[in-house]
């Protein structure tokens, strides 16, 4: 007997918008139904319809919008993809560069709060009091993503292809992987492109190496893309004000 392995992830989304607005059987229909070749929709669309970044407790800032990215790369026939919904705990990083394209606010409006003095005082105040810190943990967090490519890869391949592309959502989310995040990046192949020679542990390193350039251009995309919503603005927002000035 085949045993079909159905694999799937959420986004915890509910504080965002009206949490009584939920997708059913009849809404995945839809989104099948809905599937086309032209571009791929990004930013407040979809899973990233509620998706925010800077909303972890190691903040302690306001957060911002968020949503859906994709990019991709193309070398003759061969092509590989990404799309990604970010929901994360962590800033998204411009790479390179190290910018700060949305996250954690201050309060005061100034800037950024900074990880690295946050949770350092933190420990500090862990250290101190050897108690539990006050903090509450939400455990609502979680960025989404698949690598897709048309290279004949098979499963044991396409989980060290992923296990490579995972390395760009690190680059532009800071920090990933944290225990309030649920991230999770699969990755798929249509097999349709079997190239020739036993090079097959050369072919996932470079299709990896691309892999993890879409996954971090499709991340930083998501932050980009998206628009505000009340009460929480979007990287759009201050680059409009920016270039109105």
């Amino acid at each position: 007997m085949v045993v079909p392995l159905v694999v799937a992830s959420i986004l915890d989304d509910l504080r965002v918008g009206d949490g009584r607005i939920r997708p059913d059987a009849e809404s995945g229909y839809k989104a099948c139904e809905a599937a086309n070749t032209g571009p791929v929709a990004e930013g407040c669309v979809g899973a990233g319809a509620g998706a925010t970044v800077g909303s972890g407790s190691y903040y302690g800032g306001l957060k911002m919008k968020s949503g859906i990215g994709t990019a991709s790369i193309r070398v003759g026939e061969f092509v590989i993809g990404a799309i990604v919904a970010v929901n994360a705990t962590g800033d998204i990083v411009e790479w390179p560069g190290g910018r700060i394209l949305a996250g954690a606010r201050r309060a005061d409006g100034k800037g950024f709060v900074s990880i690295s003095e946050s949770v350092r005082k933190q420990m500090a105040e862990r250290m101190a009091t050897k108690t539990a810190v006050n903090i509450h943990p939400s455990m609502t967090h979680t960025t989404i993503g698949v690598i897709a490519t048309n290279l004949d890869f098979e499963k044991g391949d396409l989980t060290k292809l992923a296990e490579l592309a995972n390395t760009g959502a690190a680059k532009v989310i800071n920090p990933y992987h944290t225990t309030e995040d649920g991230d999770v990046l699969y990755a798929v192949s249509t097999r349709k492109l079997k190239l020739p020679g036993e090079q097959k542990q050369q072919d996932i390193a470079l299709a990896g190496i691309m892999g993890a350039e879409v996954a971090a251009t499709a991340i930083m995309r998501a932050a980009k893309m998206a628009t505000s919503v009340e009460g929480i603005p979007a990287y759009r927002d201050f680059t409009v004000k920016l270039s109105q000035q």
